[in-house]
């Protein structure tokens, strides 16, 4: 494409609202513009980038076996009724209703649409396995979009559902769906991490995240240093090197005391002269998925140098939501005293401890007195736990789940999520199959997401510099970017279009600078736009018999012979296209 025929806009300063690099780049670059809060306009250029994303998605996908359709934007309320989802994800929901007064909704996901759609044609074993995706716009009405495409309202996404027989079959569709996916990222070109993940409002027994590791990444990721172990901070378990055994110290007697002051965890440890981890912190929360009209409060108890993580507790809770923590006149009706003077001896409803207060003994709580506490305090003797489980946030330096090493922590970027869902929604939708025997089965089901539009920004959150975006070869709108620095002189203009034809004949696309512009302003735009090769084709050069190539990940400039320029730039972009 010749820039004077195109659609380019440059802008020289970053947009006010944009907090992070890539958004603040395809802006200024003019790939995106924002239409309203979530939704943006795909300008030529990244539009470009994701289909070329979408065309490595579908082959991987093809390969696999997976079948593309397309499924409705819109979707009826009573779809999504049977599976009770219609209530559950609440606001995230973009609801409406048509000039018949029916109920409608925007499409976040898709697995009632899907369900629906094959429980109509699946009615033999025979039928099965099958493995359908789409490529499409989706809408989730997000309570604080941001960051440009990584969290907006309106997005492109792939999405992809399993149907098989029996869970040994579904989880064979699932690890392939894996291995296709691990394709996809690597093509992609950028650094990524599969890590064990929660299911979130989607639901299942086993899921997967795959995120482009970035410092700006929303998403906290513990990896073994020597092991294979990767999970999402979410689930990660915590474990700690030292011997958690119990000590052999005897049981001391209570003693309460005065703390006059003393609200947080840490003027207490002050206070007292001991750390904090020798502390044992308790929080009060709601069990109940509805605590705005019946509050079920259960008290949590911590080391006080630790985190609760609170999709633990939601999954030990069985809520749909992470629990919502009580203010401060509901713990002071529930325990008798305001936070920071509150502990388990005495309490009346149910306390479940952190494995890490386990083998603790003779440690400190709030007395549930204001400006009390009491020392040698232990369960069991003085109190008693619903049960003992993993409730705290896992952190970098803790020993590996699998033994190998400690954990380190990384940032990420989710861009794709995989599930084995078993049967939650073929039951609940009445998607059967007849086996062998002529008995009736409920249908195994898996769902594979890829967020394109997100996947596209997170590779340049990835990749970029002070003066602009960094593309990999795979995805990038152009591969070459030729500027003229003469294009008034017939000569230079000869070299440049030569070489732009010849190029674009073999299969290699090139955006090409024909603006009237100073060099400065031209280099400025090309490093901005990032594309994978710069050519520079001036008066000077040419007649030295010479142009200039200049990598753009490297940096690394050289003066190639007209004569040899296109081969050398074929022979550049197969090392791409490895």
């Amino acid at each position: 494409m010749k820039w004077s025929e195109g659609y380019i806009y440059t802008l020289k300063d970053s947009p006010a609202d944009a907090e992070i690099p890539s958004h603040k780049l395809l802006v200024r670059a003019g790939m995106i513009r924002k239409l309203g809060q979530g939704v943006h306009t795909y300008g030529p250029l990244m539009l470009r980038s994701i289909r070329k994303f979408e065309k490595i998605v579908r082959e991987e996908l093809e390969k696999s076996g997976c079948v593309e359709l397309l499924m409705p934007l819109v979707h009826p309320k009573e779809l999504w009724d049977e599976t009770g989802r219609w209530d559950k994800m609440g606001k995230a929901l973009l609801k409406f209703k048509n000039r018949l007064n029916q109920d409608w909704c925007l499409g976040a996901t898709h697995e009632e649409v899907i369900t629906d759609f094959i429980r109509k044609d699946i009615k033999s074993y025979r039928d099965l396995p099958k493995n359908l995706f789409q490529v499409a716009t989706k809408y989730r009405d997000e309570i604080r979009p941001r960051f440009g495409l990584m969290r907006g309202r309106e997005f492109i996404m792939k999405d992809a559902y399993s149907f098989d027989a029996d869970p040994e079959s579904a989880l064979d569709s699932y690890k392939k769906m894996h291995t296709a996916y691990c394709r996809i990222f690597e093509r992609l070109g950028a650094n990524f991490r599969v890590v064990k993940a929660d299911s979130g409002s989607i639901g299942g027994d086993t899921s997967e995240e795959f995120h482009i590791l970035a410092d700006s990444g929303e998403d906290h990721l513990l990896v073994s240093e020597d092991g294979s172990f990767a999970a999402n901070v979410e689930i990660c378990p915590a474990i700690d090197f030292e011997d958690a055994s119990s000590s052999q110290e005897e049981l001391k007697s209570l003693e309460e005391f005065d703390t006059p002051g003393l609200k947080t965890i840490a003027d207490l440890a002050n206070s007292l002269k001991i750390s904090e981890k020798d502390l044992v912190k308790t929080l009060f929360y709601s069990a109940s998925n509805e605590p705005e009209k019946e509050l079920k409060p259960v008290a949590i108890l911590l080391r006080g140098s630790d985190e609760l993580n609170p999709i633990k507790l939601k999954n030990l809770l069985g809520l749909n939501d992470e629990p919502l923590m009580l203010n401060d006149q509901e713990v002071k009706n529930v325990s008798g005293a305001f936070p920071g003077s509150c502990g388990p001896v005495g309490l009346n409803i149910p306390i479940y401890m952190d494995t890490g207060v386990a083998s603790m003994k003779n440690y400190v709580v709030g007395a549930n007195k204001d400006n009390k506490h009491i020392r040698n305090v232990n369960h069991d003797r003085d109190y008693k736990v619903e049960k003992i489980v993993d409730l705290r946030l896992a952190k970098e330096g803790d020993k590996s789940p699998d033994g190998k090493g400690q954990l380190k922590s990384y940032r990420g970027i989710e861009v794709g999520h995989i599930f084995y869902l078993g049967q939650v929604y073929s039951k609940a939708m009445g998607a059967t199959y007849l086996d062998k025997n002529g008995k009736s089965q409920t249908i195994e089901m898996g769902c594979y997401g890829i967020g394109i539009s997100r996947s596209v920004q997170a590779v340049i959150e990835q990749n970029h510099d002070k003066d602009g975006m960094i593309w990999p070869a795979a995805i990038a709108p152009y591969a070459v970017h030729i500027c003229i620095l003469d294009p008034k002189d017939e000569k230079v203009s000869g070299v440049a279009y030569s070489l732009y034809n010849d190029l674009n004949a073999q299969g290699i696309d090139c955006l090409m600078d024909d603006r009237d512009e100073r060099p400065g302003v031209k280099f400025k735009d090309a490093d901005l736009l990032g594309m994978p090769l710069r050519v520079t084709v001036g008066g000077r050069g040419v007649e030295n018999g010479e142009v200039e190539i200049v990598e753009r990940k490297t940096g690394e400039k050289r003066s190639i012979a007209i004569s040899d320029i296109k081969k050398t730039i074929i022979e550049w972009w197969g090392q791409q296209t490895l």
